[in-house]
């Protein structure tokens, strides 16, 4: 039975759910669907539209963080999600904080500026863009600069999903034309950009990249 995932990785959470599958190892066919776009099984699985979504045979489920549990306990090899207590509980802490808070700042900017003239046809909130990059994104970038440890992953000093959660917004972020300053947050700035170098994201980012200039010069 294959795995399917349903969306597309110009979401920072079907990124992070496709990285993840990457990096485990684990075969899946990734299926293009958005909102009330894509086919019925996608439907089915999101009743919401929300994606991603996944289909393994006849279970299905939704929301990226449901998804990668669900992928860990089918192959806990390689160790993506720490089993030390408080290791796996600040792996959680920093899955929230790159899903709710740099997500949050991320689809506010990339939404306006790319996906709603560029997608959807229709003119972006570019006073609600503009807002988040100046209010919100100091304070992650911010916070981002003081936690990352000189080992350059968030935590046990290896790569983990804190690491894969945290990054994919920041390549989002980047689509948007909102980046961090390497001379102001140089930490911060070097870390992402070790993590978004390795082969499971330099692709995607790479693919991204070329349908963000496509839609753009189009």
């Amino acid at each position: 039975m294959t795995i399917k995932i349903y969306g597309g990785t110009l979401s920072p959470f079907v990124r992070k759910t496709v990285v993840f599958a990457v990096e485990k190892g684990i075969d899946f066919e990734l299926v293009q669907a958005f909102g009330p776009m894509g086919p019925p099984e996608f439907k089915a699985a999101s009743p919401f539209g929300k994606i991603p979504a996944m289909t393994h045979g006849d279970f299905s489920l939704a929301d990226s963080t449901a998804i990668v549990t669900y992928l860990d306990a089918i192959q806990p090899e390689p160790n993506l999600i720490p089993t030390e207590p408080k290791a796996r509980a600040t792996t959680i802490w920093f899955e929230e904080f790159g899903d709710t808070i740099v997500g949050a700042c991320a689809g506010k900017v990339f939404f306006n500026r790319f996906v709603a003239p560029k997608l959807l046809g229709r003119d972006g909130d570019l006073a609600a863009a503009d807002e988040a990059e100046r209010v919100e994104f100091p304070k992650v970038a911010d916070y981002l600069e003081k936690v990352v440890p000189a080992a350059g992953y968030l935590v046990e000093d290896r790569f983990t999903l804190a690491d894969i959660a945290v990054a994919s917004p920041f390549a989002t972020l980047e689509h948007g034309k909102c980046l961090l300053n390497p001379t102001t947050h140089p930490k911060a700035y070097g870390y992402v950009e070790s993590i978004l170098a390795r082969p499971s994201f330099a692709k995607l980012i790479e693919q991204e990249r070329q349908i963000v200039k496509a839609r753009e010069s189009a």
